[in-house]
């Protein structure tokens, strides 16, 4: 059967990835949406090549941009706008898949929705698991949507266990061991870290991401927020996780039974790998990944993270052991803080003061509701953006 994708975040890294995935399987899959912040020439030219039914862009500016450009080329390419138009392309009835790769908060409500239509969503943005676990595995079940990890971790995780995983006991598992490039600045000295420039906390020594995630990878934020998110998909506790420094990034994490077996999932750094194993779950399809040397890797190294030089990571890790009540208010806080980074407002080290800032003055709301988890995030930004102005 032909499946119909929403891609939220279509001219994202992740998006850019499922694309070429989609592309190498047309007899499988048909884009129904396309979505992009404000990138209307990326946009325009997927619109060219995958046809899909809708667009959708961040306001309407940009999207009278596209609508003109596509009504040049002929194409018949409904075009909506804000966040509204993001949530009625992943609801419609004739999509069957959804691929959740909008950066930050902003793709939570979309990702929510498509949960509660029962969609399968191939989740790509942690914050929507970050900001409201409870909320949205609890829609998870009640809707019967089915959750894909896309996160090369996570899928990692998922595809060492037992496909009949209900939790860790049942299944004999010890130990999750969650892995980490630790990003560029992993022996960097510390004192260098206050002259960094964005440029260099984006350039990643494995992966090819944008610039926030790169960001959230040079302060291993990244690796916090998927400690958090992994508390949520698998339903363990913080101390059934160990976060593991693999420089290499060929190890993608593990999983440790209590028989003392280490499952392991390896391959290229490549987001296309569990792309195209989630989009075909369960079965296998050609994801265009090269496949691994191994006498080209020649060893694999491993440390423990140092929380000193990464303590954004132990911010979260803090959260996590706290019952995630301040979640949504870390990640807020992270947004804002690393976009300061990126305009160069602050320095590298700023970021993780920021953060634990904002957390020290932040009321905790308790994300018993998306309207307390969006109250949580404005209260959040709203510090933030006060702290960033006063250094």
């Amino acid at each position: 059967m032909l499946e119909h994708l929403s891609v939220l975040g279509s001219t994202g890294s992740i998006g850019v990835s499922t694309l070429d995935v989609v592309a190498r399987h047309p007899q499988r899959y048909k884009i129904f949406a396309l979505t992009a912040n404000t990138s209307v020439d990326a946009l325009f030219k997927q619109c060219l090549q995958h046809q899909p039914e809708y667009a959708v862009l961040k306001d309407e500016i940009a999207a009278n941009q596209l609508r003109s450009r596509l009504n040049t080329e002929g194409l018949m390419v409904k075009v909506l706008s804000g966040q509204q138009g993001l949530i009625f392309v992943a609801e419609q009835p004739q999509v069957t898949c959804v691929m959740a790769a909008i950066v930050g908060a902003a793709g939570l409500e979309p990702t929510l929705a498509a949960v509660r239509q029962g969609k399968k969503v191939l989740l790509a943005n942690k914050e929507s698991l970050v900001m409201a676990g409870g909320l949205f595995m609890g829609a998870v079940a009640s809707a019967g949507a089915q959750l894909l990890p896309i996160d090369s971790e996570h899928n990692a995780i998922f595809q060492c266990m037992p496909s009949d995983y209900k939790n860790l006991a049942q299944s004999g598992i010890r130990k999750i061991l969650l892995t980490g490039s630790g990003g560029p600045f992993r022996t960097t000295s510390m004192s260098a870290l206050a002259d960094v420039t964005p440029e260099q906390a984006c350039a990643h020594p494995n992966w090819s991401m944008g610039r926030k995630i790169s960001v959230d990878s040079a302060t291993m934020m990244n690796k916090g927020l998927e400690f958090i998110e992994a508390c949520w998909m698998f339903d363990v506790k913080p101390s059934d996780i160990n976060v593991v420094v693999h420089p290499q990034s060929i190890i993608h994490s593990m999983v440790e039974y209590i028989d003392g077996s280490v499952l392991a999932q390896l391959g290229n750094p490549d987001m296309r790998t569990p792309i195209a194993h989630a989009m075909a779950w369960p079965e296998r399809i050609e994801s265009g990944v090269a496949s691994l040397d191994f006498m080209a890797i020649s060893k694999f190294d491993f440390e423990a993270p140092d929380y000193q030089r990464f303590p954004c990571l132990k911010l979260a890790m803090d959260v996590a052991t706290d019952g995630n009540r301040l979640a949504a208010t870390l990640n807020a806080a992270n947004e804002v803080a690393v976009e300061a980074f990126l305009q160069e407002q602050i320095a590298f080290p700023s970021i993780a003061r920021v953060i634990d800032k904002v957390l020290q003055k932040a009321d905790v709301i308790e994300p018993s509701s998306l309207e307390a988890v969006q109250l949580a995030d404005a209260q959040a930004r709203r510090l933030a953006q006060a702290i960033v102005k006063s250094f």
